[in-house]
């Protein structure tokens, strides 16, 4: 934290990720923490003379073996000494110095060397087939190897063709034993050393395979959840999941095609000459009809582009119909709306169906024109050179039947990489496809640099809108129209209004989810988009309408995002929103496992555990968006009772329709038409605001009242 703080960084504690077992902190673990703090980290191994060589003023971290921590922050070349620090202690002790012997009692040489990030984070770099190919040959070190092995592959697949051709031109001829059985011992050990080397070299691919998918999966899963919520909130769910699916099209490509055809080229270059020593006649003719297979590829690309272009589409609208429907499967079941969902199913299976034959048709066409020159290279060069062997002399053509079987040897192996690479142009605009479609999703603009950088101040919980005035995106009327009002640290705030008055989006911007408001939107007097934004979220607690709780224990959603909390904290948590007394009750208990939906707990149930998880890191501004809607009366009460107790030491936001839940607090907030219409309390809105008058007389007709709380009447059933 104090070399964060040296380069104008805070730190947060919370946002430290220790991995599973790990009870001292890795210097992975450091730097993913540190980077994701927004600077740049590198974990090193150095030497004594290393540090009095390092020119930097910046403090470098050393992890010393007992598992502690100190900032080298000087070094005396002529003394032979650093001077080091604790992190722990004031910043205006002094340093100490330490020589070469006992710095090395207690250091084995591993040290972050920690900067700003400078320009833009490689994680915000665009997704295209350029940040592709720079993640492949992120790969150097195992693809210098791969490399070298398949070169020495492709020397040892020369030597058999060329000992089977001495073995028919001269061992048959002239009848020699000893030959045949030198030329069977070097098969056999070319065999053995290609087995071992070819099981290196898979072996290497895989594990570059495997790292490129797992590195290729963290960025699009990152930048994913770093896109703003109005980007999820615009675009269809289906077609977003279709898009991002297409990541594994691409995958496939990268660690399947693309890499057996590069290391096919090896092959490809160290067998070429050979083929050309051996008949220039059929190397030639080899060579012509793997480029005029290349120029039948290369015509069928255009028509191929615009069709799947049209298949492209189509399967994305079938994918948001499915994921729809399941997404609305209870409305579905509901409203018996199965035939309708199926016939607009069934329109879209058929365009899709439709699109696709298109493709496969285009394709077909392709491979009907190129399957006869495949056939000649396979086939036809073989008769063609039994044709020169027949009618010309070894002397003028400059082959023999050894050398014509040497020859089809060698040239299916080199046939092979000719034509995939021909198909390897069109594997590549597939692919450019693809890419296209998942660069539509992660080259929106993220939060990235927000919840990175920003400042993280303590917060007390005082809230100031001044002039603050906000529109959606497409939408021709402000949702919030120059509104201001100052809300003190600790205050209860109500706010009530009519449907599309601007309440939930006064506690958006409040969240962060909108930055591009006009105005001022201050938190304790810090403007909130200088904040940092995850620090943002982690300080305001919100608990929604319409919760989501994801497949875990009782104690994994309460705990959602925050490690470091324990069960006592839950505990606490879950008595202040009520929950405990139905967690008691459960199987078991704070380990009961939720289903998918939180199917297995009723609307009241969810509504607590959402209130629970808000209020689990003690946040100092706490939002209730319609939190108590969703709940039956016998829960409501509870968590009303428990109300004062939950505002205690924090500014409460609380939105709701019903405004008898709201007499309690400090002040009530009227909106109307994205404006503020009145502020203050119960009782003096009742008397001067007309809109809160006519909203509270709406919802207390038939009943009674005693001073300012709603009694009901009896009621007889």
């Amino acid at each position: 934290m104090a070399a964060a703080r040296y380069h104008g960084t805070r730190l947060d504690s919370r946002d430290f990720r220790p991995l599973p077992g790990e009870e001292v902190p890795s210097p992975a673990t450091l730097v993913a923490w540190m980077r994701d703090s927004g600077l740049w980290a590198k974990a090193v191994r150095l030497r004594w003379r290393n540090l009095l060589r390092l020119q930097s003023d910046a403090p470098v971290v050393l992890l010393l073996s007992d598992g502690s921590a100190a900032l080298l922050v000087g070094r005396d070349v002529a003394r032979e000494v650093v001077y080091l620090k604790d992190p722990r202690t004031p910043p205006g002790d002094p340093p100490v110095a330490v020589d070469e012997l006992r710095l090395l009692q207690l250091w084995q040489g591993t040290a972050l060397l920690v900067r700003r990030m400078r320009g833009a984070s490689p994680e915000e770099e665009p997704f295209s087939l350029a940040w592709l190919a720079r993640m492949v040959l992120g790969e150097r070190r195992i693809l210098r190897e791969v490399v070298a092995s398949s070169l020495t592959l492709s020397v040892l697949q020369v030597l058999p063709p060329f000992l089977v051709m001495i073995a028919i031109d001269r061992v048959l001829t002239h009848q020699s034993m000893s030959t045949l059985i030198l030329i069977s011992l070097i098969m056999a050990l070319i065999v053995g050393y290609e087995t071992v080397l070819g099981y290196a070299r898979r072996e290497l691919v895989e594990i570059m395979s495997t790292r490129i998918d797992v590195r290729l999966n963290l960025h699009v899963f990152a930048r994913l959840l770093a896109l703003p919520i109005d980007f999820f909130e615009r675009m269809p769910t289906g077609g977003t999941t279709h898009r991002i699916s297409q990541v594994f099209k691409i995958r496939d490509f990268l660690t399947g095609k693309l890499l057996s055809t590069f290391l096919d080229m090896f092959t490809l270059v160290v067998l070429l000459p050979f083929l050309f020593w051996i008949s220039a006649t059929l190397a030639w003719m080899v060579l012509a009809v793997s480029t005029v297979i290349a120029l039948v590829v290369l015509a069928f690309l255009p028509p191929i582009r615009r069709v799947w272009g049209t298949m492209i589409e189509a399967e994305i609208k079938k994918g948001a119909v499915l994921v729809e429907t399941v997404h609305g499967i209870r409305t579905v079941k509901a409203l018996a709306l199965e035939n309708a969902r199926k016939l607009e199913w069934d329109e879209r299976v058929a365009d899709a169906g439709q699109a696709r034959l298109q493709a496969g048709r285009i394709a077909n066409w392709a491979q009907t024109l190129v399957t006869p020159l495949e056939r000649f290279v396979d086939r036809g060069v073989l008769l063609v050179g039994a044709y020169l062997v027949l009618t010309t002399p070894s002397e003028l053509s400059g082959i023999s039947t050894g050398a014509l079987i040497a020859f089809m040897m060698l040239g299916t192996r080199v046939a092979g990489p000719l034509i995939g690479l021909a198909k390897l142009i069109q594997d590549i605009e597939d692919v450019r496809s693809s890419v296209t479609q998942v660069g539509e999703v992660l080259n929106n603009p993220t939060e990235t640099a927000a919840t990175r950088g920003g400042l993280r101040p303590v917060f007390e919980g005082a809230i100031s809108f001044n002039e603050v005035t906000f529109s959606y995106p497409g939408s021709k009327t402000a949702a919030l129209d120059k509104v201001s009002l100052d809300v003190a640290a600790g205050t209860m705030l109500g706010v009530v209004g009519r449907s599309g008055s601007g309440k939930s989006t006064l506690t958006r911007l409040l969240q962060g989810m909108n930055r591009d408001y006009a105005g001022f939107l201050k938190i304790d007097g810090t403007d909130l988009r200088e904040i940092n934004l995850t620090y943002l979220r982690r300080s305001v607690g919100t608990v929604m309408q319409d919760n989501f709780l994801f497949r875990g224990t009782v104690l994994d959603n309460i705990v959602a995002g925050r490690p470091n909390l324990t069960l006592e904290d839950a505990v606490h948590a879950a008595r202040l929103s009520g929950a405990e007394e139905f967690i008691e009750r459960l199987p078991r208990g704070y380990e009961t496992w939720i289903e998918e939906s939180a199917a297995n707990l009723s609307g009241g149930q969810r509504q607590r555990l959402a209130i629970a998880r808000a209020l689990v890191a003690d946040p100092r501004i706490l939002i209730l968006d319609e939190a108590t809607s969703a709940l039956d009366p016998e829960s409501e009460a509870l968590v009303h009772a428990n109300l004062m107790r939950i505002a205690h030491g924090r500014t409460m936001v609380i939105v709701s329709h019903r405004l008898a839940s709201l007499v309690d607090c400090d002040q009530i907030l009227v909106m109307d038409r994205g404006r503020v219409a009145d502020i203050g309390r119960h009782a003096e809105l009742v008397e001067r605001c007309a809109i809160y008058r006519h909203l509270w007389m709406q919802q207390n007709r038939h009943v009674e009242t005693h001073g300012v709380r709603p009694v009901p009447k009896p009621v007889i059933a």
